[in-house]
């Protein structure tokens, strides 16, 4: 082995994923178990993540799909117990669970007096505490265990105020702030074994998005226009580009990096617009 083969080594390790159902969560759990990682895919919707795994092990990778629920403590200690009975390791945890609500959103006809706050309520919880909830389950065995990776999805919407989006900014932000406290907490008391740190990705079509940004036709919308324009890059990013990313906070290439928010955005954070 080369020794940036050793360097970014993720061979045999176990990394769990939070919404292991959706586009990004397939596209890393690909990548992780193509470079020899054991990767467990989390979703509420078990076929979705189950696809995923199926996909992952045809190919000849390791992939275990559990349904399990990021807003339940008592489900993701269950799901805990099941994944060290089968794999008898935690190594990682990278925590994409996460969405949005159209009430948590303010369309151009709307004002923030529109805002609905049962909604707002289920986006805050969804990324926040769906975030919270199982660094702190999985998070207990890399503290016993004195070594462990977690690694939280913010968002550009943490950075720069993006119309529109005022639910998931506010949970992306609070995201971020979570990261840099717990990698502090985790040093601190546990050591520098465990590290904390977060992806901000850029504008990727998912499920999600997809209508708000590109017409049945393959064009751009109006907002996606937009994004375009203040991405340097002039693109939107491709799934498979966060592996990267993950691959080097997981692995010793990061070693000595803890509590940073890693924007993967093809430019669009640092670009003032003019």
């Amino acid at each position: 082995m080369s020794y940036v083969e050793e360097l970014f080594d993720v061979r045999n390790r176990v990394y769990i994923l939070t919404g292991g159902g959706g586009v990004l969560a397939g596209a890393i759990g690909e990548g992780l178990a193509k470079a020899g990682a054991k990767v467990v895919l989390l979703d509420i919707r078990l076929a979705n993540a189950q696809e995923r795994a199926d996909k992952i092990n045809a190919a000849g990778g390791k992939a275990l799909a559990l349904e399990s629920n990021v807003l339940d403590v008592k489900v993701l200690e269950q799901t805990r117990d099941i994944i060290i009975q089968h794999f008898g390791r935690i190594d990682g945890l990278i925590n994409l669970a996460g969405g949005n609500m159209p009430g948590a959103t303010i369309s151009p006809q709307q004002t923030i007096f529109d805002l609905q706050i049962p909604d707002f309520e289920k986006v805050l919880a969804l990324n926040l505490n769906g975030t919270v909830y199982p660094s702190l389950v999985f998070g207990k065995v890399m503290a016993e265990n004195r070594s462990g990776v977690i690694i939280n999805i913010s968002s550009m919407a943490a950075f720069r105020s993006i119309t529109r989006v005022v639910g998931y900014s506010a949970a992306k932000a609070a995201v971020s702030n979570f990261t840099r406290w717990m990698a502090m907490e985790m040093a601190f008391k546990f050591g520098d074994g465990i590290r904390v740190n977060a992806i901000a990705p850029g504008f990727f079509i998912g499920d999600q998005n997809r209508a708000l940004l590109i017409n049945p036709d393959g064009t751009y919308t109006e907002r996606g226009k937009k994004v375009i324009a203040q991405t340097p890059m002039g693109r939107f990013g491709e799934p498979d580009e966060l592996v990267g990313a993950v691959i080097f906070l997981c692995s010793n290439a990061s070693k000595f990096v803890t509590g940073v928010v890693l924007p993967v955005d093809g430019g669009f954070e640092v670009f003032s617009g003019v």
